[in-house]
């Protein structure tokens, strides 16, 4: 192993790479003060750091490799068999770079997600460790014992041995100097998934209580109690968070392409310069004029699940201008999450009143008036749009014992409420006009 990066390799059009090393350079933008750190990220990516801190083994592939193979495991990790999970992009690396499975198989090579990374780097190396939140998005943990699966791990081929130690979200990860940039070391103290601390953050911990998070992609994450959910067709379960041991479940909806849908727009076909031009642009018309985006860039997530889909634009005319193609790629964030809470309700038999929403979409106010519009709910935006950070800092400063309360960290007060304005029927005839569109596009599949 050497000091410097390996060359990333070209992705193929179903895979899209992260790069590890940029992420060591933001290690020392960390909070410097106060007594705690926490840490939040999106739960999907994986990387494999060797036990001596040298470099990467190999690129972090983020989305998607594909699979089709099948195996009954939803009853253990609450999770569908897809590529959009870890698991598949850990055995691409174990089939494919044999130097790096037999490092694995060995011991002096390790796998973690990437809060793994994080925490193994601020400490040296000295604590090698994840939270149920993160283990529990690979494919290879069982969300009702709490444990890793070696079922699971042999099926994927992954060394069980090579994964990192589980802890609570609120445990102790070890403590950190940042490389001696601070006078004293501060405890590292509450580790969760990025949606399930937004979730957090949005004090969603009442058993029925459900937030949504727009960002690249989104997810719905409903709080379902004390008790694994039973399995759905199309609804995954995963853990919303374990603190102290106790386990809170959850039913999670995954929209693949929020807004991506808005970035592809800007930086492959240049028809906005940025995500607030969208809001402007979208203000300009009184109706999409049948113009649907299916934003079928790597698939479709739930309810769908259909890794094979690609995107399509439907109804353009000759009157169609890029007025009606940034509204409709803004309206397909609205009628995607009413597929997830229509999924909920005839799966799960869940009738959500009130969804609590963040991230940084939610400053578009066309975006959520039509999203409360479509899915017929009360739509509670966080005034403060980046809930995640907030909710990873309050478990963590609950789990170091600090005297403070949720409201400090997260409000609510200021939160703005949006309601429904158009009339069901024009809703739900907007809504059938969707699921005419993304009918076009399965057919294809």
């Amino acid at each position: 192993m050497t000091d410097t990066a390996p060359a990333t390799p070209a992705p193929a059009p179903s895979r899209l790479p992260d790069d590890p090393f940029a992420i060591d350079p933001m290690l020392v933008e960390v909070v410097r003060n106060g007594t705690i750190e926490s840490v939040h990220h999106g739960r999907v990516a994986v990387t494999a750091p060797d036990g001596s801190l040298s470099r990467e083994l190999g690129a972090v592939f983020a989305e998607q490799l594909e699979r089709g193979r099948a195996l009954a495991i939803r009853d253990k990790s609450g999770l569908r068999i897809d590529s959009y999970f870890s698991a598949s992009k850990l055995q691409w690396l174990v089939r494919e770079r044999p130097d790096t499975a037999a490092r694995l198989a060995s011991g002096s090579a390790l796998i973690g997600t990437i809060d793994t990374y994080l925490i193994y780097r601020l400490t040296h190396g000295a604590v090698f460790a994840t939270d149920h939140t993160n283990a529990s998005r690979t494919l290879l943990y069982d969300i009702r014992r709490l444990q890793w699966d070696r079922d699971l791990c042999d099926w994927w081929q992954v060394p069980q041995t090579a994964l990192a130690q589980v802890r609570a979200c609120n445990a102790n990860f070890g403590v950190t100097n940042l490389d001696g940039q601070l006078e004293q070391p501060v405890q590292i103290c509450g580790v969760m998934g990025d949606s399930h601390a937004a979730m957090f953050a949005q004090q969603c911990v009442q058993t029925g209580s459900a937030k949504v998070t727009f960002g690249t992609g989104s997810s719905v994450l409903l709080n379902a109690g004390s008790e694994p959910p039973a399995a759905l067709r199309s609804a995954v379960s995963t853990l919303a968070w374990v603190r102290t041991g106790t386990p809170t479940y959850a039913l999670e909806g995954i929209v693949t392409s929020s807004a991506a849908t808005m970035a592809w727009l800007r930086d492959q076909l240049g028809i906005i310069g940025d995500f607030a031009e969208s809001e402007v642009l979208a203000a300009e018309l009184s109706a999409d004029d049948g113009v649907y985006i299916v934003p079928a860039f790597s698939g479709l997530g739930a309810p769908w699940w259909r890794e094979t889909a690609r995107g399509a634009i439907v109804g353009l005319s000759a009157h169609t201008d890029r007025r009606h193609i940034v509204r409709a790629a803004l309206e397909s964030i609205a009628y995607q999450l009413r597929d997830i809470v229509e999924m909920m309700r005839n799966e799960a038999g869940v009738e959500l009143h009130e969804i609590r929403a963040d991230g940084g979409p939610t400053a578009n106010r066309i975006l959520m008036q039509f999203v409360a519009d479509i899915v017929g709910v009360d739509l509670r935006v966080a005034r403060r749009a980046d809930r995640a950070p907030l909710g990873a800092a309050l478990m963590g400063a609950l789990g170091a014992g600090l005297p403070v309360t949720p409201a400090q960290f997260t409000g609510g007060a200021d939160d703005v409420v949006y309601r429904r304005k158009m009339a069901p029927e024009q809703a739900q005839g907007r809504y059938t006009g969707w699921l005419r569109a993304v009918d076009q596009v399965l057919c294809g599949t």
